[in-house]
């Protein structure tokens, strides 16, 4: 009796497996399949646009600005991107960018000029914090380059007329251009001081091997977006 009420049981066990297993199986396929098509990571520069533009709508997140995150940072850095931007008060790379601690390597000097000081420091973050996209960012209304298109018009000390003198070459090549000179002349020194860390030894050497990329952006004041220059 006892054995013909086990076999029953090892019978409706064995039915239930087979009835269930077909299922377990479909979720299995489709849980690989959703890990399959999962998108493929985003490229820095990706990261950089879709957290401009979380800045423009307001809709910063203010990522990675927690303790645990600076706890996080004692160990190291390993930054996205070099940010190479106007010390203007009105353009914080990473809150335009919606970027947190630890996320981006940022230069700042007047007119984004690019001395020796400003290319050794990108040429620290490529070398040795192993960044692979350098941009460029000039802005706006920039008061830089609106000393440099009347470099008479004040007295500046040595240090000051060394970022007037720095701009200059971008000043004299948007005077042929069409269109509003500030405008020209803001783009083309952007242009220009991305050129200038091309043409770095270090830093040519890492973009023909594919390894670097430099471009150059403008920011608008009044809406906030970054736009990439050509």
């Amino acid at each position: 009796m006892h054995k013909v009420q086990f076999s029953g049981l090892k019978a409706l066990a064995v039915s239930l497996v087979v009835l269930l297993l077909p299922s377990a199986m479909v979720g299995c396929s489709t849980w690989n399949k959703g890990r399959m098509a999962s998108p493929v990571a985003a490229t820095p520069l990706q990261r950089l646009m879709r957290g401009n533009q979380r800045f423009v709508q307001g809709k910063l997140t203010f990522a990675d600005a927690s303790p645990a995150r600076r706890a996080e940072l004692l160990k190291g850095q390993q930054p996205l991107a070099v940010i190479v931007a106007c010390s203007d008060s009105r353009v914080p790379p990473t809150l335009v960018f919606d970027q947190g601690l630890g996320r981006l390597f940022v230069v700042r000097l007047a007119g984004d000029v690019v001395d020796k000081a400003a290319a050794g420091s990108v040429e620290y973050a490529v070398e040795h914090l192993h960044v692979h996209l350098v941009v460029v960012l000039g802005h706006d209304d920039c008061g830089a380059v609106k000393a440099a298109l009347h470099p008479g018009a004040d007295q500046h000390s040595p240090e000051l007329g060394a970022v007037i003198h720095a701009i200059h070459p971008a000043v004299e090549s948007a005077k042929a251009m069409p269109g509003d000179l500030l405008h020209n002349a803001i783009d083309a020194n952007t242009r220009l001081q991305a050129r200038r860390l091309r043409a770095l030894p270090v830093l040519a050497k890492l973009i023909k091997a594919g390894k670097l990329e430099i471009l150059a952006a403008r920011y608008e004041l009044d809406t906030g977006r970054v736009v990439l220059l050509k």
